[in-house]
């Protein structure tokens, strides 16, 4: 498979460039997609409020959750596209399409997210989607990813950013960080040590691949 070069956007060279703020207007558009209590919108809007060098243009939720309160909290514009209020998942899947589209994002990150997304939108956004998963794929995908690792008996879970694809959670690994399991671990005390650790890995990944681009290689992805 060739390797192929997906977006980044100019960024003002030399040693201080992480101290510069980034002038709103010089951002790169991202929308961020949420489904529940949104700590990890949180992150990134924190992280675009200081210096990064992209802006959340709009945040997408698919019910009523925390992260609708945090949109309207920060005066970020919101979308609710919820699958029931359209005739079948194709219909939604068109719908939720235009209405990201309309924001006309750089990127899409996913951000406990928890629909699969459809054909529409990943031919139209495809390569551009990074979602974060609270395991280190390919072990334990899908929703459960933090009962799984427990269950298993895992000594050693942890958080992955991933660009998204057809498949759940199968989409080219971009970064990953460890987290240990305690022996006294329950499934809710293990997710939070997980979340603290993967609010910072999102947000630098955004961070970097805003600035730097990827390059993916079959099945490897790298932000140069």
């Amino acid at each position: 498979m060739p390797t192929t070069r997906l977006p980044c956007v100019n960024a003002a060279a030399g040693p201080s460039e992480s101290a510069v703020r980034v002038p709103s207007s010089d951002r790169v558009p991202i929308v961020v997609m949420a489904s529940g209590a949104g700590s990890l919108l949180a992150a990134l809007i924190g992280r675009a409020e200081g210096q990064a060098p992209y802006r959340i243009v709009g945040i997408v939720v698919d019910r009523q959750c925390p992260a609708a309160d945090i949109a309207h909290r920060h005066d970020i514009p919101l979308v609710d596209c919820r699958v029931g209020d359209h005739p079948d998942r194709a219909a939604w899947d068109t719908a939720l399409t235009e209405q990201v589209a309309a924001f006309e994002p750089d990127w899409v990150v996913t951000a406990g997210f928890m629909k699969i997304l459809g054909p529409d939108f990943l031919s139209r956004f495809g390569g551009r989607i990074v979602n974060s998963h609270p395991a280190l794929l390919p072990s334990f995908p899908g929703a459960h990813g933090v009962a799984d690792a427990l269950a298993h008996g895992v000594k050693v879970t942890g958080t992955t950013v991933h660009l998204v694809d057809a498949g759940v959670d199968t989409g080219p690994i971009l970064a990953q960080e460890p987290v240990a399991v305690r022996p006294d671990d329950t499934e809710d005390t293990l997710h939070e040590r997980i979340k603290s650790v993967e609010r910072e890995l999102l947000a630098d990944v955004v961070t970097n691949l805003v600035t730097k681009g990827v390059v993916i290689d079959g099945r490897k992805a790298d932000i140069p």
